[in-house]
């Protein structure tokens, strides 16, 4: 690891102090809440690629993937929960712990969690540690899942590491009331390859909520909760402070916890949480921050405010304040699994840091995929990620007239979506993606006509006829006109669109 010791804290510039002023909506009397509890105060080269596998090129290799594909396929959904961790630890325990054999960072929360585990994984990855990431879910394969060295495990590894753990996984099957879920088995997977390695840490994106997720059989020195709203209210809660209960089982004894900024009542449930355990807590406009953010060409320029430090000057290539905010969590992680803050009062080595940043890549988050006329795609799937969607695309783009083609699964808050992006679409083209999950397009119409009224919606069931019909809308304002489109809705439709627009 390399660092540089920088300025303390009485060095710190004035501009942090507006952080704290900006605060609001603070409960006095969560200060009570944190007097229980600790709290800290004190080189990558550019992107391979943008993280997204092709379909493996040798016939037989491609054969055995989709073999395995078809195999998990078979399991239970990672839609279809069950609260136990029981088959998870047994598949642990049968497997040798593999999950014990590094450290980690676990990272829960609603929003913003894949992006901060690149961010996190490329910071750690320019100080010369060698990384494992698993994130869910994938955009287009299923390898994305689990990444090495900042990169899918390749189809090969992946279809290995599968046959390895085959015979225990059917193992916990035969003696277990239901077979492991296709989740489960996929986390066995990851920690195994992780041992495998061997990494020097992982990153590890929880699937749902946290106390129950198959991932939550680590000990995160680091626990990471990014902004907790409204999404899976069917399975986790109903309100922030009650998601916030089932993800709050991230956080373990003695652990650090980097709280993004949250609704009061989840604070709250995540601070009680920390006296609990005697975690250390790290708050986003407390102990950590942006200070300064500025719009860039291909992205932003920010100043982060550290645990231990200012960090000037760093270049950000992914769009939006959300995407600012995610950095500061990302820094905040990584600066306390060093220690900084705590043990050490000092900043990262600024130019690492800058590096690492400026190599950061997040598909299918606000990105171009077509220039003339631009098409962006962004996995927006709730309300408070069409809003942080919106904001980012009026900012950094500035579209004359903008169409949306929108495909969304069912059990979302379909209409509260469909509003936050109400003022910023011209028009919009409703379809819908392959999943079975994916919601019926007469239904989404009737909601779409709801709020955008019936002149500015059109129907094209098939994903590909969307596409063309909302190029064709914005190629009809000419050739200069700044028009655009987006595709928004579902990881799933964004992901199907890349690949009709010829990504990946």
């Amino acid at each position: 690891m390399s660092e540089r010791p920088q300025h303390d804290d009485a060095d710190a510039p004035d501009s942090f102090d507006e952080i704290v002023d900006a605060e609001t909506d603070r409960d006095p009397d969560l200060a009570v809440i944190e007097a229980g509890s600790r709290t800290l105060r004190t080189q990558a080269g550019p992107p391979q690629g943008d993280g997204i596998p092709a379909r493996p090129t040798d016939p037989e290799t491609d054969r055995q993937l989709r073999e395995v594909e078809n195999e998990l396929a078979g399991r239970w959904p990672e839609t279809k929960l069950d609260p136990s961790l029981v088959r998870v630890e047994a598949l642990m325990d049968v497997l040798g712990e593999p999950q014990r054999a590094y450290p980690s960072i676990h990272i829960t929360g609603t929003n913003g969690k894949t992006s901060t585990a690149r961010m996190i994984e490329a910071l750690l990855t320019a100080f010369e540690l060698r990384t494992g990431r698993y994130t869910s879910p994938h955009v287009q394969s299923v390898t994305e899942r689990i990444s090495l060295d900042g990169a899918p495990i390749d189809a090969e590894r992946f279809i290995e590491t599968y046959r390895d753990i085959q015979p225990y996984v059917e193992m916990v099957d035969a003696a277990q009331e239901h077979r492991l879920s296709f989740f489960e088995v996929l986390t066995g997977m990851a920690y195994a390859a992780f041992a495998d390695a061997p990494v020097d840490v992982a990153v590890v994106e929880v699937g749902m909520g946290g106390t129950w997720d198959a991932t939550n059989v680590i000990d995160g020195q680091v626990a990471v909760v990014t902004p907790i709203g409204l999404d899976h209210t069917d399975r986790l809660g109903t309100t922030p402070g009650e998601i916030a209960g089932e993800k709050a089982g991230i956080v373990k004894q003695d652990a650090t916890v980097v709280l993004a900024q949250q609704p009061v009542d989840a604070a709250q449930v995540m601070l009680k949480r920390a006296v609990e355990v005697d975690a250390t807590v790290a708050r986003e406009g407390m102990e950590f921050g942006v200070t300064t953010r500025e719009v860039a060409v291909g992205g932003q320029l920010l100043t982060l405010r550290g645990l231990g430090g200012e960090y000037p000057d760093i270049f950000l290539p992914l769009h939006g304040a959300h995407m600012a905010h995610n950095a500061a969590v990302a820094l905040a992680a990584v600066e306390a699994f060093f220690g900084i803050g705590s043990q050490h009062a000092r900043t990262l080595d600024p130019e690492t840091v800058r590096s690492a940043f400026a190599s950061v890549v997040s598909p299918g988050r606000l990105e171009v995929v077509r220039k003339s006329p631009p098409v962006i795609l962004d996995a927006a799937h709730n309300p408070p990620g069409a809003r942080a969607a919106s904001e980012a695309v009026t900012e950094a783009f500035g579209f004359s007239r903008l169409i949306g083609v929108i495909g969304m699964s069912g059990d979302k808050d379909v209409k509260g979506f469909l509003e936050a992006f109400e003022p910023i679409l011209a028009e919009v083209v409703i379809t819908r993606n392959s999943s079975h999950r994916g919601m019926d397009v007469d239904e989404l119409a009737a909601l779409a006509v709801e709020v955008f009224g019936q002149e500015r919606v059109q129907v094209e069931p098939r994903l590909d006829d969307a596409l063309e019909a909302a190029v064709t809308l914005a190629e009809e304002e000419s050739e200069f006109s700044g028009a655009g489109v987006l595709v928004t809705g579902s990881v799933i439709t964004v992901g199907e669109a890349r690949l009709l627009l010829g990504k990946g």
